[in-house]
């Protein structure tokens, strides 16, 4: 079992890539955390198991931290760049520039592509509701025109077109879902990226 500073030292290793104000203030945030347990009865490794795993901490801190903050803070240069250093910034440029802006482009278009789905699933659920809603008007209309078995052979197509129309709705639920923690994986996986080490076993 880790005792504290074994815990905090992982976790100022996950969170290198932020804000060294940030990254010190969560660090004294956990430290308190460990310290009231303690004060509580709690033994040290005790305390920090009860908190939970450097990584699931450190996954929690990036996935609410602001993904600009630890973007701003990766490109701030750490010295002043030097004139030689400037011009094969300047001169890459044509070069990077474009990689960079594709690769945005390629994970944009999958993450729309995938909201298509969904849109297209939202469209095939409104038109099977539509088909009920005609299915029960041609029932009733049948009914009164005394076309008995064509009527209840509507309201039966209807039952089979509302109980479609269901489970296209909850698979558009899951769709939703599953897209959205897609996004949040792919803003999860950048943030990492930029970090460094979030991902340090």
């Amino acid at each position: 079992m880790m005792d504290k500073f074994d815990f905090l030292e992982e976790l100022g290793n996950r969170l290198v890539g932020l804000p060294k104000e940030d990254r010190d203030r969560f660090i004294e945030y956990y430290s308190e955390m460990i310290d009231d347990r303690v004060e509580e009865g709690m033994t040290e490794q005790e305390a920090v198991a009860d908190i939970g795993t450097p990584a699931t901490v450190a996954k929690e801190i990036l996935s609410s931290f602001p993904l600009t903050k630890i973007v701003k803070e990766k490109v701030k240069p750490k010295r002043r760049l030097s004139a030689v250093e400037i011009i094969l910034i300047v001169l890459g440029a044509p070069v990077w520039v474009p990689v960079l802006v594709s690769l945005f482009a390629v994970f944009l278009s999958v993450y729309l592509v995938l909201w298509s789905v969904v849109l297209t699933f939202i469209c095939v659920d409104i038109a099977f509701f539509a088909v009920v809603i005609a299915l029960l008007a041609a029932f009733t209309g049948l009914l009164i025109t005394a076309h008995v078995p064509e009527a209840f052979a509507c309201l039966g197509a209807g039952f089979i077109m509302a109980g479609l129309s269901l489970l296209t709705m909850l698979f558009v639920k899951l769709l939703i879902k599953g897209v959205v923690w897609i996004g949040k994986q792919i803003i999860l996986g950048i943030k990492y990226f930029f970090v460094g080490k979030g991902d340090k076993k």
